[in-house]
């Protein structure tokens, strides 16, 4: 065991002063404490997820992470760990989580662990925070602790007499180590293993737990076997995380399981069978027909037939409609006691960001004149309740799919995501707005969670039959398909084509005439430098029509600083919410926008013109004028242009709803109801081009699943994947370089805080970043990009530089 003098100038350290971190500096936490957090956390995690799918097979599971949590931690009684982490102190160079195997390996047979249950414990001991094993030669982030200890390492030297230019340091003295053993017996109620002069040191039981740990999970295992030990380190992982935090998980569900008797209005039919149903669901219901709320009722009769604390996720594609669709849950579902809106989870990249303005407009008003900037105490405030929501308190949140795909990664910083997906329901709105290798990645991930026990429901006013198809064989159990019946929403516009461009002067003049006879007017297209040069052709007419009205004219897309995005959000929601019957006013003003607005952003337009884009686009685009059918004047114009390209869609999609479209109106319809769009549907998928994106689809699922979701190599590094995903689905946030001092300025300034600063990124696709000269800043973690920007107009392209002859 371990022995020897105390380190020569070192501190005779007690078990009470054993550190677990670096932090609070005045009272930092006790290594005991923290252990002990941890290990309650498990307990919250347990009646949450319960034992779905394959925990279910293993009855010993919630113990064995328990136990895991007791000790992942206990190697930071080291010397060297407790010399790292006091102020000033010195990095120690070793892994805690090595050293913490030889009590594993100690206390295993003096607690009677099976040799399957040592071994679980181990492994979530060794991988809380590495990969195990390097997935390729070249690994792909933070070496995997095969690469740091193998057969060149020194193991006394690393965890038991350690030379130094002060003296040999004792990483455990006998005396600390005897204290720290007697915490832990007593701790799980067992009789402490028996001590002896020549019982192995703790860097040997080290060396040979991780050898054993190494060795099981070197070539690949049974799924079965990997999924579980995946959950397993999930759990670990997660209450580290909320133990560390001292989150409690929260157990209040804001959505009630009578949430349907409580709308103010009679349900609708398509909302009833949805809140009968029990499984799986598809929903297709017309925009503005009440699909969030027939989304919301299937989740609360879900609820109630389900084990543990079953959480609602709620995902959207577009990072604005997140926004949206969290401040309507915030409002309404039911608050907790004592609380003034209902707590709602916000899981992307810029949560944080939103948060902290959203607190400034609760404390001081939407724009108050009194304090129109957030301060750092805001900051801090923000930062505490986003922290808390990425370690999932929440049991309603929203999220992009690429939150929930990026938990097929595994490893230590994704299994916790994965194993939140066990024992939940999950709503997909608007899955149709997807490429077809999203989609079928999407597609796999349903049918892990359906063997995770979650249950999934999937609602939009426009769903293919090819993408039917794609959902129900995707999964194993029945999918109830429900449609709002005919009728369900009145007609709401008179379908026009136009071969010509929305930008030639005649479609601009006719634009112009609408705003002049005071029409409220949406204009989208498919690409922001479009929607630029639109805003700017148009922009004055809305004002001189509505003079006095700041926000007359509005353009929404991608390309704007956080900060002013947030704004211009608001002011579009205010500006234009839906028509209520009786409602006979001409509203005026313009908004011209990408595809941004298609998706869960409630508002209503007199007129609407649009560039041709995928069937599903052009119908989603259409559901933003007349929202409700009650513009006094009855059906109103939408007009769609031909266009003079695809971008940035597939060239097939766009060629075959214009296609459609002219179809349609050969047909002899001229409306965009129900059966019209159902229509549509099938003719743009009925091509070769609807034949070959259900090919992708597939290929894409299955492709995935074998990738992702088998679990044969579960504590391989796949860092490189996890970056590979990203750059798929998310998108960078980058810094204008005329920023950077100000950015500087609000990251490190006296009053200054990150948080603060986050207001002046931009996000941008990865493959837009060559486009704008992007350069990563290794120390400020950014891009720096040039180009131009206007707070009214967004980014605009660098400019090109002069050709000197």
């Amino acid at each position: 065991m371990a022995a020897g003098p105390l380190t020569p100038g070192a501190q005779h350290r007690s078990l009470a002063d054993l550190r677990a971190k670096s932090r609070p500096v005045q009272d930092p936490e006790r290594l005991t404490t923290h252990l002990r957090a941890v290990y309650d956390a498990v307990a919250q995690i347990e009646a949450r997820i319960a034992a779905p799918g394959p925990i279910a097979t293993h009855p010993g599971f919630w113990t064995a992470v328990r136990r895991a949590a007791l000790l992942h931690d206990a190697g930071k009684i080291a010397e060297g760990f407790q010399r790292q982490v006091e102020p000033g102190g010195t990095v120690w160079g070793e892994r805690h989580e090595v050293l913490s195997l030889a009590y594993v390996d100690l206390l295993a047979p003096a607690a009677g662990w099976s040799a399957t249950e040592r071994l679980l414990i181990a492994t979530l001991v060794a991988s809380h925070h590495r990969a195990l094993h390097a997935a390729s030669s070249l690994g792909g982030g933070k070496p995997a602790l095969s690469r740091v200890y193998n057969a060149r390492t020194r193991w006394d030297e690393a965890f038991g007499a350690t030379p130094g230019p002060g003296g040999t340091v004792v990483q455990v003295p006998r005396y600390l180590h005897q204290q720290f053993l007697a915490w832990l017996t007593g701790f799980l109620a067992i009789d402490p293993p028996p001590a002896g002069r020549e019982d192995p040191p703790l860097a040997h039981r080290a060396s040979w737990a991780l050898t054993d740990v190494l060795d099981a999970w070197r070539g690949p295992v049974k799924p079965h076997s990997g999924l579980l030990a995946v959950l397993a380190q999930g759990a670990l992982t997660l209450a580290d995380h909320a133990g560390s935090a001292h989150e409690a998980l929260q157990t209040y569900m804001p959505l009630l399981p009578d949430y349907l008797d409580r709308l103010p209005y009679p349900a609708h039919m398509h909302q009833r069978e949805a809140g009968a149903t029990l499984g799986h669901l598809v929903l297709v219901a017309p925009t503005g027909s009440g699909k969030t709320e027939a989304g919301l009722a299937w989740a609360a009769r879900q609820t109630t037939t389900m084990p543990g604390q079953p959480r609602v996720v709620w995902t959207l594609p577009y990072r604005a409609s997140l926004n949206a669709i969290r401040r309507r849950f915030e409002k309404g579902l039911a608050p907790a006691p004592g609380e003034r809106t209902a707590d709602i989870g916000l899981l992307h990249g810029a949560v944080a960001r939103t948060l902290l303005y959203q607190a400034v407009e609760e404390d001081c008003g939407a724009e108050s004149p009194a304090r129109t900037a957030p301060d750092k105490g805001d900051a801090v405030k923000a930062r505490v309740r986003a922290n808390a929501m990425r370690l999932f308190t929440q049991r309603v949140r929203v999220a992009t799919p690429y939150q929930l795909l990026s938990g097929a990664i595994a490893g230590p910083s994704h299994s916790s995501v994965l194993l939140e997906q066990a024992n939940c329901l999950f709503v997909m709105d608007e899955l149709h707005a997807y490429e077809p290798e999203i989609l079928g990645r999407v597609c796999a991930a349903a049918r892990l969670w359906e063997q995770l026990g979650s249950r999934f429901a999937v609602l939009s006013a426009t769903l293919a039959p090819q993408l039917l198809t794609l959902i129900d064989e995707s999964v194993e159990q029945h999918v109830t398909l429900h449609k709002a019946p005919p009728g369900t929403a009145p007609l709401r516009h008179r379908l026009v084509l136009d071969e010509q461009p929305i930008g030639d002067s005649g479609s601009v003049a006719r634009l112009r005439d609408w705003l002049g006879e005071g029409h409220s007017v949406l204009t989208v297209v498919n690409t922001v430098d479009a929607a630029q040069k639109l805003f700017a052709a148009l922009a004055d007419q809305a004002r001189d029509a509505r003079p006095g009205d700041p926000h007359a004219a509005l353009l929404l897309h991608s390309r704007f600083k956080n900060r002013d995005r947030d704004a211009i959000e608001r002011r579009l929601l205010r500006r234009h919410p839906e028509r209520r019957a009786g409602d006979s006013e001409l509203r005026g003003g313009l908004v011209v926008a990408t595809q941004a607005v298609e998706v869960s952003l409630t508002l209503d337009f007199d007129r609407g013109a649009v560039e041709n884009a995928p069937v599903e686009a052009v119908a989603q685009r259409a559901g933003r004028v007349n929202r409700r059918g009650l513009h006094p004047q009855g059906p109103v114009e939408f007009r769609v242009h031909r266009g003079t390209g695809f971008r940035p869609y597939e060239q097939g999609a766009v060629e075959a709803a214009w296609s459609a479209l002219n179809a349609l109106i050969a047909e002899g319809a001229d409306t965009l109801g129900e059966q019209d769009i159902d229509r549509l549907l099938a003719l743009a998928y009925d091509t070769d081009w609807g034949h070959d994106w259900l090919r992708r689809a597939r290929d894409a699922r299955d492709a995935f699943t074998a990738e992702f979701l088998t679990f044969t190599d579960p504590f391989h590094d796949r860092s490189e994947y996890a970056k590979a995903l990203s750059e798929r689905f998310d998108t960078a946030e980058v810094l204008l370089r005329d920023d950077l001092d100000e950015y500087r300025r609000l990251v490190s300034g006296r009053h200054g805080d990150p948080l603060l600063a986050s207001g002046l990124l931009i996000p941008l696709r990865y493959g837009q970043l060559k486009i704008y000269n992007a350069e990563f800043d290794r120390h400020l973690g950014i891009f720096l990009i040039e180009g131009t920007y206007d707070p009214v107009l967004g980014l605009r392209r660098p400019p090109e530089p002069e050709t000197i002859l």
